[in-house]
C-alpha cells in the first residue's frame, strides 16, 4: 500500500509541527498550512488521504475549511478530524452535523491522534472501495465493515433454519421480517408475469445476503424466493438489521449505492432477454450461473435443474435444451451426469450470434 498523506491545519506553530512529527514517525507523509485558507488550498492541490485540522483559527476556522472541502467535489469524501480545546457538547454537535469524522480533544495524547487517523483511514477505504453489484458484494461490504468495527454486526448471534429443495422461504407482495443470509445452499429469486409464468430474476449461494432491498426501501418484497436444494439460511430480525445499518449514514448510503445498481444490472438484463439472441441469451446466462455459484473457477459445471435455467434465460425448456445442443456439438459444453460442464467459457462469453 502506497504511504498515505495527512494534512495538518493548525495556527499555533509549535503544536502544528509537533503534531507533523509525529505522524511522520508514524509513516505517514506529512503536508502542513498555518492557517483556514492555505489549508483549503493545499487540501485542494494535493488531495490528501485525510486532513487534521484546528477548530479555532483566524481568517477562516475549522468550520469554515469544513464547509469549503464538502461542497468541493474532489475533496468532499477527505476524512476530516477536528482539533478542539473545547469539549462544549455544542461545538461537537455542530461539526458533526457539518461532515466532520471526529474529534480529538486538545491536549491529546499521540496514541488517541493515531488511532483516530488509523481508524478513519480504515472506514474510508472500506466505504471506497468497489464492491459487485450482487448478494456477495454486499456480504463482502458487511464483512470488512466488521472487521473495521464500523458494523457491530456477530452473524453467529443468530439462528439458522434448514430448507430443502423447493421450499418458499419467502413470497413477492409480504412484507420483510428478516434479512436473511445463506450458510450453505443453493437460491432463486423468482417473478410471475401477467400470465403466471415464471422467471427467474437472480440466484444466489454460500456467503450471500436475500431480502435487503424490502428492507432498506421499507416496501413489500417485489419477488419469491425458493431454495434450489438442501439450503441453511441464517435469520436477523428486521430491526436488528435497520438499526445496525442507519446508526451510521455513511455505511446505509453504501449498501443503499450497492443496492441501486444491483437493480439496474437486473433491469439490463431483463432488457438483454428481450432483444438478444437465443444463442446469446442462453451463452450469456451459462456465464452468469457459473459466476454466482461457482467461487472455485477450477469448476465448470452447472448444477440446476434445465427448467430453471430456461426461467433464467426466459424461454421455453425445449427452445433451451436445442440450444444446448448446438453448444455441445460446437464443444462449448458438455453434460456429465445430467449436469452441464463448460468447456470453454471464453467463447461463451464472447459469442456474438
Amino acid at each position: 500500500m502506497s504511504q498515505r498523506t495527512i494534512l495538518i491545519i493548525d495556527d499555533h506553530d509549535d503544536l502544528r509541527e509537533n503534531t507533523a512529527e509525529i505522524l511522520s514517525l508514524g509513516g505517514y507523509r506529512t503536508l502542513t498550512a498555518e492557517n483556514g485558507k492555505r489549508g483549503v488550498e493545499v487540501a485542494l492541490a494535493e488531495k490528501p488521504d485525510l486532513i487534521v485540522c484546528d477548530i479555532m483559527m483566524p481568517e477562516l476556522d475549522g468550520y469554515g475549511v469544513l464547509h469549503l472541502l464538502r461542497k468541493n467535489p474532489e475533496t468532499e469524501d477527505i476524512p476530516l478530524i477536528f482539533l478542539t480545546a473545547k469539549a462544549e457538547r455544542s461545538d461537537l454537535r455542530r461539526g458533526m452535523e457539518m461532515g466532520a469524522d471526529d474529534y480529538v480533544t486538545k491536549p491529546f495524547e499521540e496514541i488517541e491522534l493515531m488511532n483516530a487517523i488509523e481508524t478513519r483511514l480504515k472506514k474510508y477505504e472500506v466505504l471506497h472501495k468497489k464492491y459487485a453489484a450482487t448478494g456477495k458484494g454486499l456480504s463482502e461490504l458487511a464483512k470488512d465493515l466488521r472487521d473495521s468495527g464500523m458494523l457491530q454486526f456477530n452473524l453467529e448471534n443468530y439462528n439458522s433454519e434448514a430448507y430443502t429443495k423447493k421450499q418458499v422461504i419467502y413470497t413477492e407482495g409480504k412484507r420483510p421480517r428478516f434479512l436473511y443470509y445463506i450458510v450453505k445452499g443453493k437460491v432463486k429469486a423468482v417473478r410471475s408475469n401477467e400470465d403466471g409464468k415464471e422467471y427467474i430474476i437472480d440466484l444466489y449461494s454460500d456467503g450471500d445476503f436475500l431480502g435487503y432491498p424490502a428492507l432498506i426501501e421499507e416496501k413489500n418484497y417485489d419477488e419469491s424466493v425458493i431454495a434450489l436444494e438442501d439450503t441453511e439460511i441464517m435469520q436477523i430480525p428486521r430491526e436488528d438489521f435497520q438499526q445496525i445499518i442507519y446508526n451510521d449514514i455513511t455505511v446505509a448510503s453504501r449498501f443503499i449505492r450497492i443496492i441501486t445498481q444491483n437493480v439496474k444490472e437486473k433491469e439490463e438484463r431483463l432488457l438483454n432477454l428481450a432483444y438478444s439472441s437465443l444463442r446469446k441469451r442462453v451463452a450469456k446466462s451459462l456465464v452468469d450461473i457459473h459466476e454466482k455459484f461457482n467461487a472455485d473457477t477450477k469448476n465448470k459445471s452447472i448444477e440446476i435443474s434445465r427448467d430453471d435455467i430456461a426461467h433464467y434465460v426466459g424461454t421455453a425448456t425445449e427452445s433451451l435444451i436445442r440450444t444446448l445442443s448446438d453448444f455441445k456439438s460446437e464443444k462449448l459444453i458438455e453434460t456429465r451426469d445430467g449436469k452441464i460442464v463448460i468447456l470453454d467459457i471464453s467463447k461463451l462469453k464472447n459469442l456474438l450470434y
